[in-house]
């Protein structure tokens, strides 16, 4: 059965969005088109160049993510240094490592531009912080002077992963200048709206793939101190206008995948935690699917017609 796909971000949490990809496959879904933000992003740009759930956990099982994580040379190697770069830089990390990955795993199916694949198959947000709103790749890429068949989509889904103050901003040269960009968490963590056209109406069903609790499980935010204040802060930032959303509508329609014992940023993730997250996600997933009944138009389909 041919669906579309909505996954959200939640860094190296989003193991467990793979398991539930490879339950999806196995239980004959399709996903004709997909989109996702952050993490949720790089899983919707393998879906959409060809990779199967098992490469990708082939894949992001063998990679050692603290490769990844790129810092800047200093002729003063002294650890204060890189407090320096995240001043002038804005990040800890430069990216320039997660855009080569990204680009090297997307050409070995073929994948470098948004022209490579059919139209509106793939879409990813970022957060363009120089004009306070949010970027749709490749859709609002010619408001800002841009061609989408040529821009590369690792270029994209580098800007819609970087975490603020953990990477470096990507600056987006434009027809008018220069546009900071960030990750697309910061204005939309789970971008389900993307698939409802001016009226509200989708083409086809649409699944979430959410690293969260559902509304009736969630818990709240515990603040203490500053740390806790600023991720709670950074916590509803991502999540409030997509809560908002969800909780209008359309929460039959997401697997939610509760992961509270990995951190977002966690690079040293072992590999028996990397296949636990996995696991929870097959799990969930199958437990889910067992009672839904995909929507169309406001009508549903059967489960029986997959």
């Amino acid at each position: 059965m041919l669906i579309d796909g909505v996954f959200s971000g939640g860094g190296l949490k989003n193991f467990a969005l793979v398991g539930a990809y490879q339950v999806m496959e196995e239980k004959g879904y399709r996903f004709q088109r997909v989109a996702g933000t952050s993490a949720g992003a790089i899983l919707a740009c393998f879906i959409a160049a060809g990779y199967t759930g098992k490469e990708m956990e082939e894949m992001l099982g063998d990679l050692d993510f603290k490769t990844l994580l790129d810092t800047r040379k200093s002729i003063v190697p002294l650890p204060f240094m890189k407090w320096i770069f995240l001043y002038w830089h804005m990040g800890l990390y430069q990216g320039n490592a997660l855009e080569n990955w990204f680009m090297e795993k997307l050409a070995a199916k073929g994948v470098y531009s948004f022209g490579d694949l059919p139209d509106g198959t793939l879409k990813l947000v970022a957060s363009d912080l120089t004009n306070g709103k949010i970027i749709v790749f490749p859709d609002d890429l010619a408001s800002y002077g841009l061609s989408a068949d040529s821009f590369p989509i690792a270029r994209a889904l580098r800007m819609s992963c970087g975490i603020p103050f953990f990477f470096e901003p990507v600056t987006l040269k434009v027809k008018n200048g220069e546009t900071i960009v960030v990750d697309g968490g910061v204005l939309s963590n789970f971008p389900l709206w993307l698939f409802d056209d001016k009226d509200g109406n989708r083409e086809r069903p649409v699944l979430g793939l959410k690293i969260s609790r559902g509304h009736h499980e969630s818990k709240g935010n515990k603040i203490n101190n500053g740390l806790n204040l600023f991720e709670a802060l950074f916590s509803t930032m991502q999540n409030a206008h997509d809560e908002r959303y969800i909780s209008r509508k359309h929460e039959k329609d997401i697997i939610f995948i509760p992961v509270d014992d990995v951190n977002t940023t966690d690079f040293d993730l072992s590999k028996e935690r990397r296949e636990a997250l996995i696991e929870r996600g097959r799990s969930r997933t199958e437990q889910f699917l067992k009672s839904w009944t995909p929507p169309i138009h406001g009508r549903s389909f059967q489960t029986s017609n997959r």
